[in-house]
């Protein structure tokens, strides 16, 4: 059985990152194992829409530094226009504006999608789908990795998939009880999201005065933002839905979103061209089975993710992992940097 270097787990934007960082410093004897049947992780764009990572900011220093490295344009968000704010179902409507003068989020054109492709063009040959990662075992000065479809033997692993996820695979030797109790607790960025994206042949909410932002909690939609495309040649709303609709079937949950935004933007809702939703807890490659929703806002980058494991060969990445915007695309990228230049010095 072929012995590699490395081996990635994991295709989101720390796994390719790491990977594209070996091949700079002449690393080439590496596998990316990827859970799917495409890569990406929780980057991904379905018909032009973000149901995914979406934005980042100016203050995202080392994302920012990637997509010029990479020559990936972004444009900012659009606000332009009233949008709305719902205090609760008995009282009207709050329109304001957004305040300009601030910093705007940030969307990559093509959609988040376009970083992940530039990042797998270099190493595609070396990705595998459809793998999942079911056991790590630690033999002498290897680690054997056993999947659903074959097993592996790597010098060193960086596994970049959530840890809370982590937990779920068997480790040999144990990962040490102050490890896992960190993992087990950390909470998955993404894991209760579900994004709903709609698509329409114009955006009728900006001839009619609105930004297309509609805030509330009371509502199925939590937050609404206009997500039309670079150009202006794809118009569409995406954001993200009551979790108190999980449960609901996806008929009456569409029905109750386009009968909330009806009452806000207006009939033209209805006139849409396409609807998606994506509901991360039904991912068994980013959640577990069992969720707690998230009512402060959850902490990462542990310091037990600073160390190294299985004698120095086994290493835990991924933006949860990461003390420098844990929870953003910046810290997916700053995980991903920091774990190929960790892995290659032990």
């Amino acid at each position: 059985m072929k012995k590699n270097k490395y081996v990635i787990i994991g295709s989101g934007v720390s796994g390719l990152l790491t990977a594209n960082k070996l091949l700079q410093a002449g690393e080439s004897d590496f596998l990316i194992l990827e859970g799917r049947d495409r890569i990406g992780g929780r980057v991904y764009t379905d018909t032009s829409i973000d149901v995914g990572a979406t934005w980042f900011q100016g203050h995202h220093v080392y994302l920012s530094q990637l997509l010029k490295e990479l020559t990936i344009p972004s444009f900012d968000q659009y606000s332009d226009g009233k949008s709305v704010l719902v205090y609760n179902s008995m009282a009207p409507a709050h329109y304001f504006k957004t305040d300009t003068s601030g910093p705007s989020a940030q969307r990559i054109v093509g959609g988040s999608i376009s970083l992940i492709n530039v990042l797998a063009e270099k190493v595609k040959d070396k990705i595998i789908c459809n793998c999942k990662v079911k056991q790590l075992t630690e033999k002498e000065d290897t680690i054997v990795i056993e999947t659903n479809t074959n097993t592996f033997i790597a010098s060193k692993v960086i596994s970049t998939i959530p840890p809370k996820l982590a937990t779920s695979l068997k480790y040999t030797p144990e990962l040490p009880k102050d490890l896992k109790k960190v993992m087990d607790k950390t909470h998955t960025w993404m894991s209760n999201a579900i994004k709903v994206g709609i698509s329409f042949k114009t955006p009728f909410w900006r001839t009619k005065g609105f930004s297309g932002t509609v805030i509330g909690q009371i509502g199925p939609v939590i937050e609404l933002y206009d997500h039309s495309n670079a150009d202006n040649t794809e118009f569409s709303l995406m954001g993200f839905v009551n979790e108190g609709l999980r449960g609901t079937s996806p008929e009456k949950r569409k029905s109750r979103i386009l009968k909330y935004l009806e009452t806000y933007l207006g009939e033209e809702i209805r006139e849409y061209t396409n609807y998606i939703e994506k509901d991360w807890s039904k991912d068994r490659c980013t959640a577990c089975q069992h969720l707690n929703s998230v009512y402060m806002s959850p902490e990462y980058g542990n310091k037990v993710f600073n160390s190294t494991y299985f004698n120095n060969k086994l290493l835990f990445s991924g933006t949860e992992t990461s003390a420098h915007y844990g929870g953003y695309l910046e810290g997916a990228v700053y995980s991903g940097l920091q774990a190929a230049k960790v892995i290659m010095q032990e």
